[in-house]
């Protein structure tokens, strides 16, 4: 199958975790799971040349990604996400402001390739500063009639209304997960009764193409403009880290979208993927296209919705 270009918008950030720091950010996951699936997937990014974004590069070179598109920050710190646990072993997390990524530039480069791409996924963590939601915008409007998928992404200080509006009126595809779907609803005045209701309305209201919400261990529902729904129940898998799990599940369903699979094809691989990186510890372990056919056709136990259950496949 031919080779899709994806280009993934935003955010490459360190998890100051209280075992050490972990790369990830939204964007910088979706990238290198695209591309561990075949296409080319390129990350859009920007870095200091501090030691964690030198770290950063590096992992990124070790990890086979192309780095054409990650630019270098003189000023601005490489992003970081500061995590404290509470009295009850909560995490608490504070997205330091203020640092590389919130300064993507838009050059010529840039707008060449994004005319090019097959799909462009971004979020509204890396709008939070004018630089880069004004250099976002540019490129969506180079993408043409390229893929657009809003992962939305929210997170506490790091959104306004606007710029979630403004981004569901330029998405083609909205995913998000159980606890933001309600939030948008509300957000917007719409029905939350169920999520079959809440991806109906939001496919009508901002004239999508597809809306996907995850659903943790118990799997993920999709819906298409054309009004067919799909649940794939969850994975009884033994837990290790769910960090990129919803990155996994975004690039298994674009690449078999882009390849025109019914929807509960993109559905079923994208949380068998999901499932699969839940497995291992980080959100960039690779896993081998032989290991995804194999846990596709593996009988294990599901994790099953029971509201959701008549619309599996």
């Amino acid at each position: 199958m031919s080779e899709k270009l994806i280009l993934s918008y935003g955010e490459t950030l360190w998890d100051l975790l209280p075992a050490g720091p972990e790369l990830g950010g939204a964007p910088f996951n979706f990238a290198y799971r695209a591309r561990s699936l075949g296409d080319r997937g390129i990350i859009i990014t920007r870095l200091n040349q501090d030691t964690l974004g030198r770290d950063a590069y590096e992992r990124m070179l070790n990890l086979g990604m192309e780095t054409t598109f990650v630019q270098w920050d003189e000023s601005a710190p490489t992003g970081t996400v500061e995590i404290a646990l509470d009295e009850n072993g909560e995490p608490d997390y504070y997205i330091v402001p203020n640092v590389a990524y919130d300064n993507i530039e838009l050059n010529e480069p840039l707008l060449l390739i994004a005319s090019q791409a097959d799909c462009l996924c971004f979020g509204t963590l890396v709008q939070r500063a004018a630089t880069s939601r004004k250099t976002l915008m540019r490129v969506l409007d180079e993408c043409g009639e390229c893929l657009k998928v809003l992962d939305i992404n929210l997170r506490k200080n790091c959104y306004t209304k606007e710029t979630i509006s403004e981004s569901l009126e330029r998405a083609d595809i909205l995913k998000l997960n159980e606890q933001e779907a309600p939030f948008t609803a509300e957000l917007f005045g719409f029905s939350s009764d169920s999520i079959p209701a809440f991806c109906a309305a939001a496919i009508e209201k901002w004239s999508l193409s597809h809306c996907m919400v995850t659903l943790g261990e118990k799997g993920a529902f999709a819906a298409s403009a054309d009004g067919t729904q799909v649940y794939d129940p969850g994975y009884a898998v033994g837990l290790t880290d769910p960090c990129g799990s919803g990155d996994a599940f975004t690039a298994g369903f674009i690449y078999r979208l882009l390849r025109e699979h019914p929807l509960h094809e993109c559905c079923a691989l994208g949380n068998a993927l999901g499932a699969m990186v839940a497995t291992h510890s980080g959100a960039t372990t690779p896993i081998e296209q032989a290991e995804i056919d194999h846990f596709l056709k593996s009988d294990r136990k599901r994790i099953v919705e029971s509201s959701l259950e008549k619309y599996r496949v």
